[in-house]
């Protein structure tokens, strides 16, 4: 396959991976989701990661149908690979995208689910024992010894089956061995490789006859970069004759090496021009010799090496060492995504046919005490037995909400909740709620509120939102105060239309609204719901219930907002002028509000 042929791929880029990478090389690594190896060619990580997603998952990229969908798709894999193990771990949350097979969500649930069990199983220093060893899988840069000992890590923990049955069906005496051959290998080396050693660079202090080696060639190299300055020192102006010479200077340079005397001489020229002749050609032949005695001896212990690694298949092609490579950075990857479901609470969901519901969900994307909701629209269980609305039971068989209430009630924030939610659930990862049912969606489309008003903004809006609600399959629709970018009247006609537009579809939608006073008769299939907010803290700021109400139209309860500037008010003309605005939303209402916040900061 052409590099080209990929999604993101043009001539330029092409060109870049080839001449880094290589193009076998490079289409094995798009094909493997490989960040670090395009981010090394020189990719900016942003475009790798696009590029690998659409090549890995491109059916998957188009259930995000909207740029506000595919804002929380990336802010979620932002937090997720936050969570992650090791830098490798991190690249391959990011390239996740969602599963249209069915089955590859349930699979994919269950290894993340034993993950994330796995890790809340662990004790606190078993959970930092394992943290640090990916810490210095990490910072070796994933070599091959950093893997041995992080499996050897692994093991020690317990992590052995389930999503970590590679890890198990290790052995472990074969990793200790492993770990040992490769505390004498410098760098990393290819695991398929051939027994010959060819391809280890062996470490200083693995053999003690190659040290030694090492350090005469070392010397004798010296000497032959100096060759003047040997002559000078064995010719002392004292040697008459050229034997003499001969003698001094194999007894100078076997004594400056460590080589023996008797080797120094073989590799003496039997002729030579003159004296300089003689010391260079001595010091250049013998430098010749050391090395073809290291390349031997080196060869020698990295097949030593190779034969101590092991290999089981007789090939070279599955030794304990590519193995445990493998079920590494499996491991690592899983127990991330395991460690982000863990630490933020996420069960996992309930596939169903057509529908998404949520009991105790909570936004993903907020930090501190945050009030989870329940909500949902579809078909679902969490109605409860019998199917009466609550707030921890939201109604079943509706196709369509309309949500209403107070402003900064939350709204916007449970519609980004939902799609979270949807989101996760179609990338096979646990949500964040006490319990959830989520269909399976074609398309995902969530549309945040936006604060232009002209006919443009309306109608790239409708482009955006309308095509993919009549395409075939299902959809899940997230619209957040549509009359913003229109004026109320057309608004609310516009918003009757998308909602009959969505029942008639068949598909699925929650829309934000202030206008559902003028709403027209809506589809059976279609509920009113509403948040309300409840008054003022004694700091005066606006206390909200964020549950819905179901079945009931929410209250913007304009006399809080009133309430609170009359007493933030520090100008009297300013004060004056709220005071005037308290009247005509009711003056009776807004001092209630304040005597309640006083009494409130008083009792305190």
């Amino acid at each position: 396959m052409r590099l080209e042929d990929y999604w993101g791929i043009g001539p330029k880029t092409s060109e870049r991976l080839t001449e880094a990478l290589g193009t076998e090389r490079a289409v094995e690594a798009i094909e493997s989701a490989d960040v670090r190896a395009l981010v090394d060619a020189g990719l900016h990580r942003g475009r790798a990661t696009r590029i690998l997603r659409r090549a890995n998952g491109e059916a998957g990229m188009d259930v995000l149908a909207t740029g506000d969908a595919r804002s929380v798709y990336d802010d979620l894999l932002g937090l997720a690979a936050d969570a992650a193990l090791t830098a490798h771990a991190a690249d391959r949350i990011r390239v996740m995208t969602p599963l249209l097979d069915r089955d590859a969500v349930e699979e994919r649930l269950d290894r993340v689910v034993a993950a994330r069990d796995a890790w809340d199983g662990l004790d606190d220093d078993a959970r930092e024992a394992v943290a640090e060893a990916f810490v210095a899988y990490d910072e070796a840069d994933g070599s091959d010894l950093a893997a041995v000992e992080t499996a050897v890590a692994l093991r020690e923990a317990g992590l052995t089956d389930g999503p970590f049955a590679d890890v198990g069906a290790l052995d472990g005496d074969r990793l200790r061995d492993a770990a040992d051959a490769l505390a004498d290998v410098r760098g990393s080396i290819d695991p398929a490789g051939d027994l010959d050693g060819d391809d280890i660079e062996v470490a200083a202090g693995a053999d003690a006859e190659l040290d030694r080696l090492r350090e005469q060639l070392a010397a004798a190299r010296d000497l032959a970069d100096s060759a003047f300055d040997v002559l000078e020192t064995v010719r002392d102006g004292s040697l008459r004759d050229f034997e003499a010479l001969e003698a001094a200077t194999v007894d100078h340079v076997a004594r400056e090496t460590g080589v023996e005397p008797a080797t120094v001489r073989s590799a003496a020229p039997d002729e030579a021009l003159d004296a300089a002749d003689f010391v260079s050609g001595t010091l250049r032949d013998l430098v010749g010799e050391l090395e073809a005695a290291v390349d031997e001896r080196e060869a020698a212990v990295a097949a030593d090496i190779r034969e101590r690694l092991g290999d089981e298949s007789g090939a070279g092609e599955d030794t304990a060492v590519a193995r445990a490579a493998t079920a590494v950075s499996d491991a690592a990857f899983l127990l991330s995504l395991g460690r982000f479901a863990a630490e933020n609470g996420h069960v996992r969901p309930a596939l169903v046919d057509d529908g998404i519901a949520v009991r105790g969900a909570r936004n993903p994307f907020l930090g501190g005490d945050v009030q989870p909701v329940s909500y949902g629209v579809g078909s679902h269980s969490l109605a409860g037995e019998a199917g009466v609305a609550s707030a921890d039971a939201p109604p079943t068989g509706d196709r369509v909400s309309v949500l209403t209430g107070a402003n900064s009630g939350g709204k916007t924030t449970l519609l980004e909740t939902l799609c979270a939610v949807a989101l996760l659930a179609s990338m096979g990862l646990p949500v964040p709620a006490d319990a959830a049912e989520v269909g399976t969606f074609d398309r995902i489309v969530f549309h945040r509120r936006h604060a232009s008003f002209n006919a443009g903004v309306l109608e790239s809006t409708l482009k955006s939102v309308v095509p993919p609600l009549v395409a075939e399959g299902r959809t899940l629709m997230l619209v957040d105060e549509f009359e913003a970018i229109t004026e109320p009247g057309r608004a609310a006609d516009l918003l009757n239309g998308l909602v009959t537009l969505t029942v008639d579809r068949g598909a699925l939608g929650v829309y934000v609204t202030h206008l559902a006073e003028d709403l027209s008769p809506l589809p059976d299939a279609a509920r009113i719901d509403g948040i309300f907010a409840e008054g003022l803290t004694n700091d005066l700021e606006l206390r909200v219930d964020y549950q819905p109400r179901f079945e009931t139209v929410g209250k913007s309860t304009p006399e809080f907002i009133v309430s609170r500037l009359v007493a933030n008010a520090g100008d009297r003309g300013v004060r004056a002028g709220f005071e005037h605005l308290a009247g005509a939303v009711g003056e009776e209402a807004v001092q209630r509000t304040l005597s309640d916040a006083e009494w409130a900061a008083n009792d305190d």
